[in-house]
């Protein structure tokens, strides 16, 4: 998967591409990030990238001549996303989307945003992170860029690990645990260690509904199934939510 990204603050990026799951990702060529700075397609001496809106108002807007330059000279893979607070919210089915193509692009924005122009004739689409504002789009890149990736095959170790997590299913993810069985006085719930594997998958389910239930109950307004009503009266016991 090629992934292209324009931003005024590549260094910005660059640190999580050299370290953790991703750089091995692009080290295996599995992915093929590239970073493209709007500075490096202006024409004056001083490089200039944004300037003050019409009308008046705080802050500066970025330019779009080096914006369409830069990406009509390095035709990136579409869609071309722009980062911002008035696109489409950003979840795992938007992640699952997008890693069913083939490459993707993000624009950056920053100061007080770019040139509308960009957004209505440049861009495929608009996307957010959530409703805050930040600086500016780079740490909603790194966000959509390692969800997406995590999505592709061959970027984790183990690519089941990427399909039994929160949101995969519609629900948060069921609680985990590791060695040892008793610490400190917890035990782990003995169905984890009956062997049973259908029964810790149903186990699993119920836990991953109780916990949706008490944080994320708007993720259930549809309501329950019977079998997953089912699930829950066969495990009581269930962990309690913390």
């Amino acid at each position: 998967m090629r992934i292209d990204v324009f931003t005024l603050f590549p260094q910005y990026l660059r640190g999580a591409f050299e370290t953790t799951v991703l750089s091995r990702a692009i080290e295996s060529e599995v992915l093929d990030v590239r970073m493209h700075d709007p500075r490096d397609y202006t024409h004056d001496r001083h490089r200039s990238v944004d300037d003050a809106p019409f009308g008046g108002g705080a802050g500066m807007v970025m330019l779009p001549a080096p914006l369409f330059e830069a990406v009509e000279t390095v035709q990136p893979p579409r869609p071309l996303l722009l980062l911002s607070p008035s696109g489409r919210r950003f979840d795992q089915r938007y992640a699952e989307e997008l890693a069913q193509l083939e490459g993707f692009s993000l624009l950056c924005g920053r100061y007080e945003g770019v040139d509308q122009r960009v957004a209505d004739h440049l861009c495929d689409d608009e996307v957010s992170i959530g409703d805050f504002v930040l600086a500016g789009g780079e740490p909603g890149a790194l966000v959509i860029i390692e969800a997406v990736a995590r999505l592709v095959p061959g970027v984790l170790g183990n690519d089941a690990s990427a399909a039994d997590e929160s949101f995969s299913h519609g629900l948060l993810e069921y609680p985990q645990y590791t060695r040892p069985a008793q610490f400190r006085g917890w035990t782990i719930p003995e169905v984890l260690r009956s062997g049973d594997h259908a029964r810790v998958a149903r186990w699993r389910r119920a836990e991953a509904l109780r916990r949706t239930i008490a944080r994320r109950p708007d993720l259930l307004a549809g309501g329950l199934s019977e079998s997953d009503e089912a699930l829950l009266r066969e495990f009581p016991s269930a962990t309690p939510d913390r």
